[in-house]
Parts: C-alpha cells; sequence; structure tokens
C-alpha cells in the first residue's frame, strides 16, 4: 500500500511564535512578521547570531546565522527581539498536541517540524490535500502562527514538499509530479546537500537536482564515498523511512557564543571554552549519554572560521576531560588571529550504561564524576550561577555560556 506522509513546517518558527505570543500577550501591537525583524541574542553585549528573520527583513539580504552586528547594518530600523526557549516548546507541543488528536503516529522531527503518517485515513478525514487545510488553518486561528504542509508517499518528498513557496501554504510532490516540481530546482536545495557538497557538485557540472539525478551513482560514490549514493538517491525521490512516534536519538550536542569584544590570549578564551564545556557536559549528564569526540571551532574578528577535533581515549560526560580535550585543540588551531565566536561540541553518543573504565583511571573517575553530580544538583535547585569556578570571578566572563537562557534551565534533552 502507498504511503499518505505530512511533513508540518512551522513558517519561521522562533519569530512567528515570538510575535504570536507579542500580539497576544499586548506586549506589542505590532506584528513582528510584517516589519524587519530577527530573533538574535543580546545586541548591547554583541551576543549571539540571527536564529530567525521575517519577510521583509530577509528582502534586506539578512540570513539566518550571521551576526547581529552585521544583520544591523544591512537594516537600520531593524528588531530585535531575544529568544525565549520555554515559550518555543510550549508552542511546539501545543501543535503536536492537536496533531495527535488524529494521527496515531507523529514524529518530532526538530521543535518546529513533524511528520505525521495519513496512511489509510482517507475514509476518516477526507483527502490529504483537505485535511491538510484544515490543521493549516486550525493551527492559525487556534495558536496563532502559520505552517507549511507538504504532503507525499515518503518523508523525503514530503519534507522537500513542505519548503516549496511559502508561507501558510500546502504543497504536493508525489513520485510523479518530481520532474515538473524538483528535478528543475537549485541541487543546493535538496535535502543532505549542504554548502560544502553544493560546491563540489558544481564543480562536477551539477546545478540542479533533475542533472544530479541523471548523474552515474558510481562517479558521485567516487567523489562523496557512501554519501554519494544518498543523494543520488533522494535526488530521484527514494526514501524508506518510516515515521516514528519519537524524536531520533541526539547524534551530538553543542554550544557557542559570540564574544562581547575580540579575545587575543590563549587564557580568556579557554576560560570561554570552559563556559561552553560546563553547558554541553551538563546536557550530556542530564541525557544520560557519554562522548566519544571532541571538537571546537574559532571565529576571528575577520569571520575566518578554523575547526578542529580529537577521538576521546574513552566516552566520558566529565566537564574536566572534555575540557582538557578542547584546549589541546585549541592549542592545536588557533592561529593567534583575534577572536570574536568560540564553539565546543561533542558526539559519538553513547548510552552511560555502555561504559568500560580503564582499571588505573576508576578512582580518578569516580571523584570526578561524583563532583560533577554534586554541581549539577546545586545548580539545578538554586540556579544555574550558584557554583561557579573561581577562574570566573573578576574575568567579566559568563560563567556557564550558550545553550538556553538561565530562566530556563534545564535545557530539553529529549529534542536534542
Amino acid at each position: 500500500m502507498e504511503r499518505t506522509i505530512f511533513h508540518i513546517d512551522v513558517n519561521s518558527a522562533y519569530l512567528s511564535w515570538s510575535a504570536a505570543y507579542q500580539l497576544q500577550q499586548k506586549i506589542s501591537c505590532i506584528d513582528l512578521r510584517t516589519v524587519p525583524s530577527i530573533v538574535g541574542g543580546d545586541e548591547s553585549k554583541r551576543h549571539g547570531i540571527v536564529l530567525a528573520k521575517s519577510i521583509p527583513a530577509k528582502k534586506f539580504g539578512i540570513v539566518t546565522g550571521e551576526s547581529l552586528f552585521s544583520a544591523r547594518g544591512k537594516c537600520s530600523s531593524l528588531v530585535i527581539v531575544p529568544p525565549n526557549y520555554k515559550l518555543f516548546m510550549q508552542c511546539s507541543d501545543y501543535m503536536v498536541a492537536i496533531f495527535k488528536e488524529f494521527f496515531p503516529l507523529v514524529e518530532r522531527y526538530s521543535v518546529d517540524e513533524c511528520f505525521l503518517d495519513y496512511t489509510t485515513m482517507e475514509h476518516h478525514h477526507g483527502s490529504p490535500v483537505q485535511f491538510a487545510h484544515y490543521l493549516k488553518n486550525r493551527i492559525a486561528k487556534e495558536l496563532g502562527f502559520t505552517v507549511n504542509i507538504g504532503i507525499s508517499s515518503n518523508k523525503l518528498l514530503a519534507k522537500m514538499a513542505s519548503d516549496f513557496q511559502k508561507p501558510d501554504r500546502v504543497h504536493t510532490l508525489y513520485p510523479h509530479e518530481i520532474q515538473k516540481k524538483m528535478w528543475p530546482l537549485p541541487v543546493g536545495n535538496l535535502f543532505m546537500v549542504g554548502r560544502a557538497t553544493r560546491r563540489k557538485l558544481h564543480a562536477l557540472g551539477i546545478y540542479t537536482i533533475g542533472q544530479l539525478a541523471c548523474t552515474d551513482p558510481e562517479l558521485l560514490h567516487g567523489h562523496f564515498k557512501s554519501h554519494g549514493y544518498v543523494i543520488h538517491a533522494f535526488a530521484n525521490g527514494l526514501d524508506d523511512s518510516t515515521v516514528k512516534p519519537c524524536a531520533p536519538k541526539a547524534k551530538g550536542m553543542g554550544n557557542s557564543t559570540t564574544i562581547a569584544f575580540d579575545v587575543e590570549d590563549a587564557r580568556t578564551a579557554k576560560l570561554v571554552l570552559l563556559s561552553l564545556t560546563e553547558t554541553v557536559c551538563m546536557r550530556l549528564r542530564d541525557a544520560q549519554m557519554l562522548a566519544g569526540l571532541v571538537s571546537i571551532s574559532i571565529k576571528s574578528n575577520e569571520f575566518v572560521a578554523l575547526s578542529h577535533q580529537m577521538q576521546l581515549p574513552e566516552a566520558t560526560a566529565i566537564t574536566h576531560k572534555i575540557y582538557q580535550a578542547a584546549c589541546r585543540l585549541f592549542d592545536e588551531a588557533w592561529n593567534k588571529e583575534p577572536i570574536r565566536h568560540l564553539g565546543v561540541r561533542v558526539s559519538a553518543l553513547v548510552s552511560n550504561e555502555n561504559t568500560q573504565l580503564s582499571l588505573f583511571d576508576f578512582e580518578k573517575h569516580e571523584k570526578l564524576s561524583a563532583l560533577d553530580a554534586s554541581i549539577d544538583e546545586i545548580r539545578l535547585k538554586y540556579g544555574k550561577t550558584s557554583v561557579i569556578r573561581a577562574s570566573f570571578l573578576h574575568s567579566g566572563l559568563r560563567p556557564l555560556n550558550g545553550g538556553m537562557p538561565e530562566e530556563n534551565y534545564p535545557i530539553m534533552s529529549s529534542l536534542l
């Protein structure tokens, strides 16, 4: 039986949720979605990046991921509102609650995206397109924000369809529509084709999804290894993954921050790395996971990006060990240019039930684990700044950086 899959994508989620909240609570009479606006960090401290943008802001060339300073330079009248992650989770939960009224299978793909399995439900709720419009309109009426809904016979094509013309639209992309609707699109629009892959495809003379679909898969394998087979299959609309009733397990966790001043010495940079490592490791322990790989990212004040990673001798969630690895990576990667942005990320995650310690490291591991557990407990009970490391005293730096604002900790590990 051919499946029918919906992909729901909230339009400019963070900005839409912020706008709806401000209007409902009468905080502002201006709809953020109708003016040049973004959701970002603290502009006065040069902290943060563009997390979401309005359509009017997009017309000024503002893009997700750029610094607030850069965005302000493009539009002097830009409205900037801080992120409210607690609100975002509530809006996402309210939307999912509507889906669960009708769908036995709801997969929360991210905080603002869901897959729904509509297979065999036409007898109860009508045609897929008809019911998708009902869902879309109900969300707008009851929750105050809009969504795009893509419909197809598999998850990949449904996700591609939801990314067609926005906002507040329903689109189909069935297999017989691929050549007309998907193949003319730029190859960079295909799911799993990032910037680096796109550049390599362009170098091969492949500019559209259709050209990729018609390329010899062995040629792609020669340039991209197994990923070449994946993007070739996706370009042809092939995907047999099922809708899962839970979020996928986290493949990695990370935090990054834009620093309020240019960092020119290693000691200060390593304090920032420590503040990021603290929050990353708290999330790791909250999720009962261990990390086997640590990576850091550095961005200079001229926006030159560097990164470095290393495999750990054994998977861990101990702050001290991951911080040591981050410092070693920093020493290897930093080219002495002034720094404006730092990040720490852990990956190769495994359950903490699967760990096997070295006999010679057991006592030290137990002491460090007990220390971290005690600190976590105090911070969760009395606030995350109730216990800080002495090295941050009089430093002018935040002792914990990245992740959610202080009032919204702990972070929802189930959606990371």
